[in-house]
């Protein structure tokens, strides 16, 4: 089946849309705003300057696609990733916009004419389709063996964050700090230590401290750090109580987006707009690439994408990961002041909390109960949609 059939019966059997609604509200992509209005009130939408820049910062993050005709992985028959590579396809997408925005900022735009970036052309070349690339569906395969990731298995978002932390933390153990591939820490937010049910995870800053000392080989005091946040927001589909907090998040200027989608389909949730959210589709196939840290004249266009495709953000699975990454200790900083802004706003169902230590009170959740609208309790509900995860 090729890439053009395999996205339309994507787009027809789970509902993704393919255009932008006229919509003039303002878009939120990856921490940026975009204003987009109307010319003239008598007349349909007009793609504006705001719409313009929106289109090309979309197009400019880096798109990971099912590939064919790559090296077997390891000891199976695969040399495709097609129908269930597509959540670590999306996590390669979200890891890769985090060293896009810590090599080239987050002003970065694909650039026009060759030859390009040498820090644009080597992150690619580290998402290649072989085990000499450090974060090919290969390696992160090995390094989640033990979260049951297997060649032709699907793999859900909680275990894909702790892959990425497997393998980041084997690299900084056999490489050390001056390993330039993954110049950061990596933190998975995620529930209390002694497995209580329920409640949303926590952010121990003194665990963010130790992870980027630990990185760092205590050579710097703070390291850049990513943060994984997997979280399960409801049974069947997410409580509408978290829909607005998960629309802010793309408000932060840390936001790294949502490994999000469809039951089975996962996509890479960049922006919203009212209340859709624009995604990249890992779902098209393409032939594998491989490129060479050094071809600062590479073919890269099957690297990005420049049709804007939208889905319901109620409609995302309740199961996924917010990702955000903070450059250094002031930034980390003003991301806690915004998380704990956000959680103080959630009326007692935050998506997850910021402590000092691990021993710090827990945020009371005595008027959780109360949170529940006549829609929860018409769903049945009995418990808190948080699950362990």
């Amino acid at each position: 089946m090729n890439g053009g059939s395999m996205r339309r019966i994507q787009e027809r059997v789970l509902g993704y849309k393919t255009n932008v609604s006229n919509s003039v509200s303002d878009i939120w992509l990856l921490g940026v705003c975009y204003n987009i209005c109307l010319e003239n009130p008598s007349q349909e939408l007009v793609h504006s300057k705001g719409y313009a820049a929106f289109a090309e910062d979309f197009s400019s993050r880096i798109l990971m696609t099912y590939r064919k005709g790559f090296v077997s992985i390891g000891d199976s028959k695969y040399s495709s990733d097609v129908n269930w590579g597509c959540m670590l396809r999306s996590s390669q997408m979200l890891v890769a916009q985090a060293l896009l925005i810590h090599r080239l900022g987050r002003s970065w735009r694909k650039p026009l004419h060759q030859p390009f970036d040498r820090d644009y052309i080597e992150i690619l070349h580290m998402f290649g389709d072989s085990e000499g690339s450090p974060f090919s569906i290969h390696n992160l395969l090995k390094a989640g063996e033990s979260y049951a990731l297997a060649p032709g298995s699907w793999v859900g978002p909680y275990a894909m964050c702790r892959t990425w932390e497997t393998l980041v933390r084997s690299k900084i153990e056999k490489d050390g700090f001056q390993d330039k591939s993954f110049p950061m820490a990596i933190y998975v937010v995620s529930g209390d230590e002694d497995g209580e049910r329920g409640g949303a995870p926590v952010l121990c800053i003194e665990d963010a401290s130790r992870i980027c000392s630990e990185f760092s080989r205590n050579q710097v005091e703070w390291s850049p750090i990513l943060l994984l946040v997997p979280l399960v927001l409801g049974l069947d589909k997410v409580n509408p109580r978290y829909l607005p907090l998960l629309a802010a998040t793309f408000t932060f200027p840390q936001s790294l987006g949502i490994l999000g989608g469809r039951p089975g389909a996962s996509t890479y949730l960049v922006g919203v707009q009212d209340d859709k959210a624009f995604y990249l589709d890992p779902h098209e196939v393409q032939q594998a690439v491989n490129i060479n840290k050094d071809n600062l004249e590479a073919d890269t266009s099957s690297y990005h994408c420049n049709v804007v495709r939208q889905i319901p953000l109620e409609s995302i699975d309740p199961s996924l990961a917010i990702g955000f990454y903070c450059r250094d200790k002031d930034d980390f900083d003003e991301f806690c002041s915004r998380a704990s802004e956000l959680a103080a706003e959630s009326n007692g169902a935050p998506l997850f909390t910021v402590t000092q230590s691990r021993y710090s009170p827990k945020p009371s959740r005595s008027h959780e109960a109360d949170s529940f609208d006549a829609a929860d309790d018409a769903e049945g509900s009995t418990q808190d949609d948080w699950q362990l995860l």
